[in-house]
Order: structure tokens, then C-alpha cells, then sequence
């Protein structure tokens, strides 16, 4: 790339690198050489951005795969960098620690299970079929085989207190959803709302270690669920 000169002094006048004198300012040339150094160096930064981003969306891809094929105490930050080939403080560059990174990856889950949630139910009037769609959506989440990250999240038992309690602070505020949406629906005379709820989550949450593809599909399986908590939707 063309290197542009420094302007020096001739007399009272300014001589650019082009070799033009000038009273103050510096010739059209100069100043295109400036704007085009400038937009290269824009350019650069957004790639350089660009490419951070994506490295850590790769880590944090794996280490969601990590945690879900061994649980949160036999994976290390050691395992996370050689599966992505990052290691010393290249890894660390993207990872603060494992609990920061275990909570990033829980938080991210069950925002993602979230907004699936209220995109199926906005615009429904009805509080049963609301009810009976978000149940759909989270079996279907818990239920794909990409989902690596939300039936890990269901088992906090691994994971130290001080993460623990991060982690349930962010699930409640995700059921909290799910208790909109039961209090609102016309449950049997008798039936305690808060137990309901807990049961119905606890079967949509567990669905990974119960359920296998054969005799009845996912969405069969959907429907049986909402029947027996006599969900219509």
C-alpha cells in the first residue's frame, strides 16, 4: 500500500508528500490517501470484531456440547480449549471461568426457550390453547437432539451454591411464563395452581429421559400430556 509522505515546510507554504505547495491544507490526494487509510482501518476493526464473535459463539458451542454429553463437574476450561483448539490465555480471552461460563450458557438457553414461547402464543386469546402451545414448544425444545443445552439445565446438583442460586433465580423468572399462563387457564375445580404447575414442567423438563421415538410421536406424545392435565388446545 502507498505510504503518503509527511508534509514539510517550503517557506510560509505547506509541501505535501504529492510535492504540492499549499498555504495550509494539504492537497486532494493527501486527503483521499487519509480517508482511504481511515476506511481500511474501519474495515479491519469490523472484521477483526467479526471474527472474535464467531470464535466465541464456537466456544461457547462446545462447552454447551461438553456440559450436556458430561455434566458441569467432569468438564474442564482444559476440555472446552482443546475441542476448539484454544488453549493458556487464548481460552481465557472468551472465558472468565467455568460457573461464569456454565451460567452464560444456562441464561442463553432458557432465553432462547423463552422467546419460542411468547413468538407461539402471541396473538392467542384463549388461555387453554396458550397453555397447551407453550407446553408444545418446550417439548419440542426439550425433545431436539440439537438442544444441547436445556435438559442439562434441569440438574443443578453438580454445579456449586453460588452458581445454584444464579441459576434458579434465572429459572423462575423463566417458569414465571408458565405461571402466567396456568393461572389464567380453566383448571378442574380444586386443583392447586402452584402444584399443577410443577408437575406439568417437571414432565416437559424430564421429557429427554423418558420419552423414545417408536410408538407414539412427539406430537402424540404432546397430546397425551395435555389430556391428562386436562389441557384443550
Amino acid at each position: 500500500m502507498l505510504q503518503q509522505k509527511p508534509h514539510r515546510r517550503d517557506g510560509g507554504l505547506v509541501r505535501c508528500g504529492h510535492g504540492c505547495l499549499r498555504s495550509s491544507t494539504a492537497c486532494a490526494g493527501c486527503r483521499f490517501h487519509c480517508t482511504k487509510r481511515s476506511l481500511q482501518s474501519r474495515a479491519s476493526a469490523r472484521l477483526t470484531v467479526k471474527v472474535a464473535t464467531l470464535r466465541e459463539e464456537e466456544v461457547l458451542a462446545a462447552a454447551a456440547a461438553l456440559f450436556a454429553a458430561r455434566g458441569f463437574a467432569a468438564t474442564s476450561i482444559r476440555d472446552i480449549g482443546e475441542r476448539v483448539g484454544l488453549l493458556g490465555g487464548s481460552l481465557y480471552h472468551y472465558i472468565k471461568s467455568k460457573d461464569a461460563l456454565f451460567i452464560r450458557i444456562h441464561d442463553r438457553a432458557l432465553q432462547s426457550a423463552e422467546d419460542r414461547i411468547h413468538a407461539a402464543i402471541a396473538g392467542l386469546e384463549d388461555p387453554s390453547q396458550a397453555l397447551a402451545t407453550a407446553c408444545r414448544v418446550l417439548l419440542e425444545i426439550q425433545l431436539d437432539p440439537a438442544s444441547l443445552t436445556m435438559p442439562l439445565m434441569n440438574d443443578f446438583r453438580a454445579v456449586p451454591e453460588s452458581v445454584r442460586v444464579q441459576l434458579v433465580e434465572r429459572r423462575d423468572a423463566f417458569e414465571q411464563v408458565f405461571a402466567d399462563l396456568v393461572e389464567a387457564a380453566p383448571l378442574p375445580a380444586g386443583v392447586d395452581r402452584a402444584v399443577y404447575r410443577i408437575l406439568l414442567l417437571t414432565t416437559l423438563n424430564t421429557a429427554s429421559t423418558w420419552y423414545r421415538p417408536g410408538r407414539l410421536s412427539l406430537d402424540e406424545v404432546a397430546r397425551q400430556i395435555l389430556r391428562v392435565y386436562s389441557v384443550e388446545g
